[in-house]
C-alpha cells in the first residue's frame, strides 16, 4: 500500500496567498495562514446581507423593541431597556467593562487568528454589524495593527475580543511595526480611521467562541505536525535499535482496522523501505518493546482523535456563535437569543487533543530513554564513544521526561472546571480558552520531546555505519547531520537541539523525507 507521507508544516511561516472571507467555508489551514501573516480579502457579496440587517436593527431601535444586547443590557442586566441615545454608549461600554484580561499578552499569531475567526463569523450576516466594522478589521490585519490582549481571564469568551474591539474604536493598545502604542495612534499610523460603534458592534465582538477556536486551530496544526514527525523519529529509533517491523504488516493491521492505525502502519512501512539496517537485523529480536511495536496503535489512535478534533474546529470556524443571532422571517429580521456562545464543543475536543498529545510525548520519551540505556539498547552507554567515560546523551532524555511530565499535567481536562458567573445568569462555563491554551502548549512540548528523540536516534545510527537506513529515515538523518555533527566529545547540547528543532519547525526535515519518497523520474 502506497501512502503519501503527510506534511502540514510550512517551509517558512511567511504565507503570501490571500485568504478570502465571506460565506464560503474557511479551513483550519486558512486561519493558521492568517495567523502567520497571510493577507485577507473580504468577499463583497457577503457585505449586502450586513447592510440589510443593519437597517432592520435601526427599525428595532426606533420601535423600542427589546433585543438582547442591542436595546437591553447584557448578562444579568438583560431586563434593562436602553434608549436610542444610550445604545452607542452601551456598545463601547461593554468593551471597556469586558476588557479586563490578566497575564502576559497573547502572541501576535494568536491575536491574528482570533481576528480571522471573528471575520468569518461576522460576515455570515447574522450578527447585525455594519460593513465598516468587518472591512476595518480586514485592513488592520493587512496593515499589521495587532491589538494587545492579555492571555488570561477568559472562561470561554468575552475577554480577548473586548481588548481587540477597543482598538477598532480607537481605544485600548496595539502593536504597529514593533511598537506598542495607544490604539488610536496605532490605527492612525497605519492610515486607518477608528470607528464609532454602531448597533450591536460592541456586543457582537465579545459574544462568540473566537478565542477558543483560534488558539485551538493553532494547537491542532502544531499537533498534526508533531504526530507526523513522531512517526519519522520512531522509525529512526527502530532502525537504531535493530527493531522488528513485522508488527506493521498490513495483514496484521487489517485485523484491527481503526483508520488511524492502518494509516500509520502504512506510513511506517514507507519510511522504512529499502533499509539495509533492517534487512541485516531482521532476526535480531523476535518482539520489541511497546514504544516500538505499538507505534501504529498509539499514533493511530492519536490520528483518529485528531480527526474528531479537526471536524469540531472546522465546524466552529464556520459557525455563528453570537448571541442573539438574527434571521429573516415574516418580512422582518427576528432576534433569536440562544446558547451558541457556549464553548463546550470545542473545549471538550481540545481537552481530547491535549490527552492525545500526551500519548505522543510519552511514547517518544520512552524511546529516547531506551536509546541511551545500554542495558536495553545494546549500544554504548548514553551513546558516548565506547569506554570514553563521557556523559554523551545522558541528560537530554531527562529534558524529554520533564516535558512529557508537563504534558501529562496539561492533559487534565479543563472543561470539567465550570464555575458559576454573572450573578448566576452564566452558571455553567466551558473553560475552553484554557483547554485551547493547554493543547497549544502541549503540542509545542511534544515537538521538543520528539526533537530529543531525533538527536539520540541520529547518534545511535552512527553505530550501524556503513549500513544505510531506509530511504526516508536516511534522508532525515542526513538533514540532521548537515547541521549537527556526530558527537565525539561533551560539547554544548542546547545549540544542537535548537538546530534540529529549527529543521522541524521550518519543514526542512519533512521536505527531505518527501523528496526521498518521491518516485524517480525514470519511474524506478
Amino acid at each position: 500500500m502506497s501512502v503519501q507521507y503527510e506534511t502540514s508544516c510550512k517551509k517558512e511561516h511567511t504565507p503570501t496567498q490571500p485568504v478570502t472571507f465571506g460565506t464560503h467555508t474557511t479551513t483550519i489551514a486558512e486561519i493558521v495562514a492568517v495567523a502567520y501573516g497571510a493577507p485577507v480579502v473580504v468577499d463583497e457579496g457577503a457585505l449586502a446581507a450586513l447592510h440589510a440587517l443593519q437597517a432592520s436593527l435601526q427599525d428595532a431601535i426606533a420601535q423600542k423593541r427589546p433585543v438582547y444586547g442591542l436595546t437591553t443590557g447584557v448578562g444579568d442586566q438583560y431586563s434593562v431597556l436602553l434608549s436610542a441615545e444610550e445604545i452607542s454608549n452601551a456598545q463601547i461600554g461593554m468593551l471597556r467593562s469586558h476588557a479586563c484580561g490578566i497575564g502576559a499578552p497573547h502572541p501576535h499569531t494568536v491575536v491574528r487568528a482570533i481576528m480571522a475567526t471573528m471575520l468569518r463569523a461576522l460576515l455570515q450576516g447574522h450578527s447585525g454589524v455594519g460593513t465598516a466594522l468587518v472591512t476595518t478589521m480586514a485592513a488592520m490585519l493587512n496593515r499589521g495593527v495587532i491589538p494587545c490582549s492579555p492571555s488570561k481571564g477568559s472562561v470561554g469568551y468575552l475577554i480577548a475580543t473586548a481588548h481587540i474591539g477597543l482598538v477598532i474604536f480607537g481605544e485600548g493598545e496595539a502593536t504597529y511595526r514593533g511598537e506598542r502604542l495607544p490604539g488610536r495612534v496605532a490605527m492612525e499610523r497605519a492610515g486607518l480611521t477608528p470607528l464609532t460603534p454602531g448597533p450591536r458592534e460592541g456586543h457582537a465582538l465579545i459574544s462568540g467562541t473566537y478565542e477558543i477556536t483560534a488558539i485551538g486551530a493553532l494547537a491542532f496544526e502544531q499537533a498534526r505536525r508533531a504526530v507526523e514527525l513522531a512517526d519519522l523519529a520512531g522509525c529512526m529509533t527502530l532502525e537504531a535499535l535493530r527493531g522488528n517491523s513485522r508488527g506493521y504488516d498490513p495483514d496484521l493491521q487489517s485485523l484491527r482496522p481503526h483508520p488511524g492505525q492502518v494509516h500509520t502502519a502504512a506510513v511506517l512501512r514507507q519510511l522504512l523501505a529499502d533499509s539495509q539496517i533492517m534487512a541485516a537485523n531482521r532476526d535480531h529480536r523476535l518482539q520489541d518493546a511497546l514504544s516500538l511495536r505499538c507505534i501504529p496503535q498509539v499514533h493511530g489512535a492519536v490520528r483518529d482523535a485528531m480527526h474528531y478534533v479537526g471536524q469540531v474546529l472546522e465546524t466552529e470556524i464556520n459557525a455563528v456563535t453570537d448571541n442573539p443571532v438574527f434571521f429573516w422571517r415574516n418580512n422582518t429580521y427576528e432576534a433569536l437569543p440562544g446558547g451558541n456562545g457556549h464553548g463546550a464543543p470545542t473545549a471538550l475536543a481540545l481537552d481530547t487533543l491535549a490527552i492525545a498529545i500526551a500519548s505522543i510525548s510519552n511514547m517518544s520519551q520512552a524511546r529516547s530513554d531506551r536509546l541511551t540505556n545500554t542495558y536495553l539498547s545494546g549500544l554504548p552507554p548514553f551513546l558516548a564513544p565506547k569506554g570514553s567515560g563521557l556523559s554523551g546523551l545522558m541528560i537530554p532524555p531527562y529534558a524529554a521526561a520533564a516535558a512529557a511530565a508537563e504534558n501529562r499535567c496539561l492533559a487534565t481536562p479543563s472543561s470539567v472546571n465550570s464555575l458559576s458567573t454573572c450573578a448566576g445568569q452564566e452558571d455553567h462555563t466551558s473553560m475552553g480558552v484554557y483547554a485551547a491554551q493547554k493543547a497549544h502548549t502541549a503540542a509545542d512540548n511534544a515537538l521538543d520531546v520528539i526533537c530529543i528523540e531525533f538527536l539520540c536516534a541520529a547518534q545511535a545510527l552512527e553505530y550501524h555505519q556503513p549500513l544505510r537506513a531506509g530511504r526516508a529515515v536516511q534522508a532525515a538523518y542526513e538533514a540532521i547531520r548537515a547541521h549537527v555533527p556526530p558527537r565525539h566529545a561533551d560539547t554544548a547540547l542546547h545549540p544542537e537541539l535548537g538546530a534540529i528543532r529549527t529543521l522541524m519547525d521550518t519543514g526542512v526535515l519533512s521536505a527531505c523525507v518527501q523528496d526521498a519518497l518521491a518516485p524517480s523520474p525514470s519511474g524506478e
